[in-house]
């Protein structure tokens, strides 16, 4: 399970179109930092910084090779992120069925599906 603390950097990570698209990149295979920054309209020690985001949110690992440093994803922090928006997700969805059911008592003046008597 991930900690607030992590949940709160993969979403900081994700909330950015630069480090989604490195994260995207970086999907299909082992690239460079400098490859990397070839992509962009910003200095390399730009880019720099969003890898070390993504890195703090577990989304890239950095190694060293040579003088290069090469950007991979983990998949299995990858498979954590998607079962954290998920949960997310289900949330909303239960939330947006909830104020549904809200509206159809209202528009009608019969419960919905929570089965609560309207007050």
């Amino acid at each position: 399970m991930l900690s607030e603390t992590d949940v709160d950097r993969l979403f900081q990570a994700l909330a950015d179109a630069t480090r989604r698209d490195i994260l995207r990149r970086a999907v299909t295979g082992e690239h460079s930092v400098s490859q990397l920054a070839a992509h962009y309209a910003m200095s390399f020690a730009a880019v720099q910084k969003h890898v070390a985001v993504l890195e703090r949110a577990s989304l890239v690992t950095k190694t060293r090779r040579g003088r290069e440093q090469l950007v991979t994803t983990d998949p299995t922090a990858l498979a954590r992120a998607r079962e954290l928006l998920e949960q997310v997700e289900d949330l909303w969805r239960h939330r947006v069925a909830a104020i549904d059911d809200l509206l159809a008592e209202e528009a009608t003046g019969a419960p919905g599906r929570t089965g609560h008597p309207q007050h």
